[in-house]
């Protein structure tokens, strides 16, 4: 039977995935708990990455290497940054890019040393039913977050974007720093800290790979307002429901 790992890398975001694996067992790897059982009729393994490249990049490795993950999904929030990404959007990634990559002059800027790319495509398959699963889910947004959620965080009506997402090892918090990176990868949507170091090691080992994030914040002076019931209360949701509906596709496809 074919592994699906799923990884998040804040608690908050990984205990609704738990709460869905009745027969779940603990394997303690790394230091990390591999979470190993199923999720409507599919075998899961669940872990928290941890927070940042390298921890991300590690978890990942164990995740192909001892559970045989075939494909892999991060799930979690993000910084948006394209101008039409909102607060409560979703995000399926295209494709990843460090942005603090830069061992210039040697390789150019961005580009991984040695690997002659700078960005990493994610699984076209796996993300289209992302995409698909995203936008059934937020069609009917309210159901999922309930009416006070909405309102407290003033969300509108949510969309699914499809773009590039870029990693870099520190939260972009300011609106000088936001303006920096839109001006360094016009075309990135979102930037998190995680998804381009499992993009890569997904690419070293010829596994699918896509990610969905959920727009915390617009990656400037306000990022830090509430972030925690955000994840609580808006993307640990999503995430679950979104994950629910793309495995639910694959189980009658």
């Amino acid at each position: 039977m074919a592994v699906i790992g799923i990884m998040s890398a804040l608690h908050e975001e990984l205990s609704a995935v738990l709460a869905m694996l009745p027969d779940e067992q603990r394997v303690s790897v790394a230091g990390r708990d591999f979470w190993v059982g199923h999720w409507q009729g599919h075998a899961v393994v669940a872990v928290l990455s941890r927070i940042g490249k390298v921890a991300a990049a590690t978890t990942a490795t164990v995740l192909l290497e001892r559970f045989a993950a075939d494909t892999v999904v991060f799930t979690g929030v993000a910084g948006g940054l394209g101008e039409r990404v909102q607060v409560g959007d979703v995000v399926v990634a295209s494709g990843f890019m460090q942005h603090d990559m830069d061992a210039s002059p040697l390789f150019p800027r961005h580009e991984v040393p040695l690997y002659g790319r700078a960005r990493f495509v994610a699984d076209p398959a796996v993300s289209v039913q992302m995409v698909l699963a995203a936008q059934a889910v937020l069609s009917r947004f309210e159901l999922h977050l309930g009416s006070a959620t909405v309102a407290n965080f003033r969300l509108g009506a949510p969309r699914v974007h499809q773009g590039l997402v870029i990693s870099g090892d520190r939260f972009i918090a300011t609106s000088a720093e936001r303006q920096a990176l839109r001006l360094l990868v016009p075309d990135a949507l979102a930037v998190e800290m995680e998804g381009a170091a499992v993009a890569q090691v997904c690419w070293g080992y010829g596994v699918p790979f896509a990610a969905l994030r959920t727009v915390s914040d617009r990656a400037d002076d306000a990022a830090h307002t509430d972030f925690q019931c955000f994840i609580r209360e808006v993307a640990s949701r999503y995430s679950l429901a979104i994950l629910s509906q793309w495995l639910s596709q694959r189980a009658a496809a």
